[in-house]
């Protein structure tokens, strides 16, 4: 079976696409991030884990107390319901795959 999934822009400021798994069957739910400097999500956590795919551009993730400047090809893993955030650096845009271990996502703001 093949399924074409139409894209959900959810934030065009950050052109942030949405993907929710089980709509489509699967366990697995995920967001594309381009966003400019200075942007990202507010503190948040969610009841599974989390994992983020750096493609290009350079963000500071906070993960409780944590704090981490990650780069093109890095992974962060962040447990479950570990408060968590990010923003981009700059100069350029940031672009990072956000990978949820559940076919909803599930967000707590903070």
């Amino acid at each position: 079976m093949l399924t074409v999934v139409p894209r959900t822009t959810v934030n065009p400021d950050t052109r942030t696409v949405q993907f929710q798994g089980r709509e489509f069957g699967t366990e697995l739910s995920f967001f594309l991030i381009d966003c400019e400097p200075g942007q990202g999500p507010a503190l948040h956590q969610h009841p599974y884990a989390e994992m983020w795919v750096t493609m290009s551009g350079r963000a500071l993730v906070v993960a409780g107390d944590e704090e981490r400047e990650v780069g093109p090809e890095d992974m962060v893993i962040v447990g479950p319901g570990t408060p968590h955030r990010f923003v981009a650096l700059g100069p350029d845009r940031l672009n990072v795959i956000c990978l949820h271990d559940s076919g909803e996502m599930i967000t707590e703001w903070l």
